[in-house]
């Protein structure tokens, strides 16, 4: 009978725990959780501050007693491991005042990744400072709420929790700011895929402050410097500029590390230390793409790593093929998802890439309620490859980044995107998917048929000569146009073909990219040099609007340090 000791619960460690049990009915599995809770919802945290989750104990997945009656395990909450002995496979215990030895035959390590905290003056003398990572910093959070008088709150950090949590304390009725050092809010998104969501942040009062940093913290933490001389208010504060691997444990235990502390495991989940395992958000996987080292902080990959590492101990062939990173984040009305590696990450590798934007209704345009949805793709042009996908949009942009996810996983290429048949009938789909439709703009591309520009290439295209065609009607025209543009709806355009210079390069573009790809193929084949502005203005005005304003506040803050 084998003795496997559990450190740490919730996803990776309980997967595993369960798994091993369904497999191994004789074993003997003792988990330790250093919390109160083995089995807790931490992604759904954020919504029980706005009373969206209504009850507490629903955020508690599974109780201690549940597990041990059905999976038989030894289940030990309020219980640290303090010290592992690799030398005597043995580990220290603390639990209230004592302190315990417990052995072991393997060592499963899930102890997760904790809120990061920089080191910043007036920081740790703060009384309305908090971190979100667990139930017990839930009740402290909401505790605060309820018994002072918080008008006024700061997220600094605005990837998925901060975005969360601004959108749930806003909900709550507290006048939320937003405070994010990157130039955009979820840096993890192309800055044009991220700002859909700033722009529904800030449609319900949320101010959102991005290319900005706190400084330090005055009077007890209710005023808030920033890098450039700015002071905010704050009745309460919640620190979210990331996580790091809880892995002073396994630093300890001479566990070899890597990438920013994370514990190095191999494909079978095998640390440094014989017999000593480890999943979770404190190790370090490869990304499926690339087979870089990455630290992927999410529930998916957790439950899958603990009950893979749960079959390898059982003798099954397993590995650890890698994570992409699939995420998605809900912010009022609007989603933003992703999968894989963003534009940013395929620029940094130095690959052959493309990228196509479209933007389609999530279910058939005749049928009531349709709402558009913004769709990003990269993949190589030559191959085929699928390196990664984003989407934003109120409805369906679940379904699509979840297609794509399957494709990547797959090995599936965009050429293989058209020919997905996914379910359709007009309350859920059209007939041509948003998945296929992406699928055909990429393959223009890959064989030839069109050549596109991206928003931020613009500016400089038309610097070098090129005349940009706009082809929408006049009436779209009115409501917001391109500088220094000509135009010429795409119904006349066949007729007024004259009016344009066979000498010249023209860059096209309509509202969305439909209606300016088939003005590109028309003038194409008329023997005109034509590039298509991927998104086309919808887009670019969104992108183009943030840009002044960066400049604009870069100027202010210019001519503040000169005064």
């Amino acid at each position: 009978m084998s003795k496997y000791l559990i450190i740490g619960g919730v996803a990776g460690g309980m997967s595993a725990a369960t798994r091993l049990r369904r497999l191994q009915e004789s074993a003997e599995i003792i988990v330790f959780e250093k919390g109160p809770h083995v089995s807790f919802a931490n992604c759904g945290l954020p919504y029980y501050i706005s009373g969206e989750i209504e009850k507490r104990e629903q955020l508690i997945v599974q109780s201690a007693e549940a597990l041990t009656q059905r999976f038989r395990l030894d289940i030990r909450e309020n219980s640290e491991v303090i010290k592992i002995n690799p030398s005597e496979k043995t580990v220290i215990v603390k639990s209230g005042n004592q302190t315990y030895l417990e052995s072991y035959d393997s060592l499963i390590l899930s102890p997760g990744a904790k809120p990061i905290l920089p080191s910043l003056p007036g920081l740790s003398e703060a009384k309305n400072i908090f971190t979100l990572r667990n139930i017990p910093d839930l009740d402290k959070i909401t505790h605060f709420i309820e018994n002072q008088t918080v008008k006024q709150a700061v997220v600094i950090g605005a990837g998925f929790i901060g975005i969360e949590m601004a959108e749930n304390l806003t909900q709550r009725g507290l006048a939320v700011t937003i405070i994010e050092k990157a130039d955009h809010i979820l840096p993890t998104l192309d800055p044009e895929m991220a700002k859909p969501i700033q722009i529904s942040l800030e449609a319900h009062g949320v101010r959102v402050l991005t290319g900005h940093s706190a400084s330090q913290f005055e009077d007890d933490g209710r005023e808030i410097l920033l890098d450039d001389g700015q002071v905010i208010s704050s009745g309460l504060t919640l620190m979210s500029v990331g996580v790091q691997p809880e892995t002073t444990l396994a630093a300890d235990a001479e566990i070899a590390l890597g990438l920013r502390g994370g514990i190095l495991v191999n494909e079978r989940y095998e640390t440094s230390v014989k017999d000593i395992y480890a999943v979770g958000d404190a190790i370090i996987v490869k990304q499926e793409q690339t087979k870089a080292d990455s630290l992927i902080s999410l529930a998916s990959p957790a439950n899958r790593q603990g009950r893979q590492v749960a079959d390898i101990l059982s003798g099954l062939d397993v590995k650890n093929r890698g994570s992409l990173g699939t995420a998605i984040v809900r912010v009022f009305e609007q989603t933003a998802a992703s999968t894989g590696l963003s534009e940013q990450q395929v620029k940094v590798t130095g690959w052959l890439h493309k990228v196509v934007h479209i933007s389609a209704n999530h279910h058939a345009g005749y049928y009531p309620s349709a709402s558009p949805i913004l769709l990003k793709l990269i993949f190589n042009p030559e191959s085929g490859a699928i390196y990664g996908a984003q989407a934003t949009g109120k409805n369906g942009v679940d379904k699509r980044v979840d297609v794509i996810a399957t494709a990547i996983k797959g090995g599936l290429t965009i050429f293989d995107l058209p020919e997905l048949e996914l379910s359709y009938a007009p309350p859920f789909g059209s007939a041509k998917d948003p998945v296929n439709m992406i699928g055909y703009a990429a393959m223009n591309l890959a064989l030839g048929l069109s050549d596109n520009i991206q928003w931020y290439q613009l500016a400089d295209e038309l610097a070098q000569g090129k005349v940009l065609l706009d082809v929408r009607n006049p009436s779209e025209i009115a409501r917001g146009a391109f500088k220094n543009s000509l135009n010429i709806p795409l119904d006349e355009l066949r007729e007024r073909l004259t009016e344009l210079d066979k000498d010249q390069a023209y860059i096209v573009s309509c509202q969305s990219g439909l209606r300016s790809y088939n003005a590109e193929r028309i003038l194409k084949q008329s023997g005109f040099e034509v590039e298509n502005l991927d998104g086309a203005y919808g887009l670019y005005s969104s992108m183009t609007d943030a840009l002044l304003e960066k400049k604009a506040e870069k100027q202010v803050k210019k001519e503040a340090e000169t005064r």
